[in-house]
């Protein structure tokens, strides 16, 4: 039951993410509705993502979580379009698997995370 509710918050973020992606304006710096803009939007939401608060009660955790699922809909999404992205969609999604067997952001979550933000810092 619980893996079936972490689950259904992981897909319902998702889809917040890419309702975010898509009405996105073109005024970010790459460009709206592009494989560029995607991989930004997704460093943009995983800049804000505190693994801390992905556990708080109330809009915290709601940011948190909601923000970490839409960095890994949004980097699938810039893969996808073009594959220089793939690197930080299996970053962060193996941070992703690897959260929702531990349920904690152990040093292997972390990890990804880690290589994550690297990339982005280079995007």
């Amino acid at each position: 039951m619980v893996l079936s509710l972490v689950a259904g918050l992981v897909l319902g973020a998702a889809g917040m993410g890419a309702a975010w992606a898509m009405n996105a304006g073109s005024d970010s710096p790459a460009g709206g509705g592009t494989p560029a803009a995607d991989a930004r939007a997704a460093c943009d939401a995983l800049d804000g993502f505190a693994p801390e608060k992905y556990t708080a009660k109330g809009p915290a955790g709601e940011v948190a979580l909601n923000r970490y699922a839409a960095a890994g809909a949004l980097s699938t999404a810039a893969a996808a379009g073009d594959p220089k992205y793939t690197e930080l969609a299996q970053a962060i999604r193996r941070s992703q698997d690897r959260h929702a067997q531990v349920f904690d952001f152990d040093a292997t979550v972390q990890k990804d995370l880690d290589r994550a933000r690297e990339i982005c810092r280079t995007l």
